[in-house]
């Protein structure tokens, strides 16, 4: 890694819950930091989760797995990239 950037990571997953607390769980995820609802339909939710360090992410999909009415939380793709700078908006140009 070059001196002075950070390494920056995104993962993907597959939320499954109760269909019957759908609602009250997207609502919770969609309150956590560094967390974006993509998707939910018949008790299944896609979700992307950002942050600086691999260790990040999974503590994140855990808090995610405790949520009362989840079932499973699935990582399914985990990307990082060394970070060059903050674009506006605070979306992250990577190399």
């Amino acid at each position: 890694m070059s001196e002075g950037k950070q390494r920056y990571y995104v993962s993907s997953a597959v939320i499954v819950m109760k269909p019957q607390d759908q609602e009250r769980v997207r609502w919770a995820i969609s309150e956590m930091r560094d967390v974006e609802v993509h998707g939910v339909q018949d008790g299944k939710m896609v979700v992307v989760i950002d942050g600086y360090s691999s260790g990040q992410l999974g503590a994140t999909l855990s808090a995610i797995s405790a949520i009362d009415g989840v079932v499973a939380a699935n990582m399914v793709f985990e990307h990082s990239e060394e970070q060059e700078g903050i674009a506006d908006e605070g979306r992250t140009d990577a190399a």
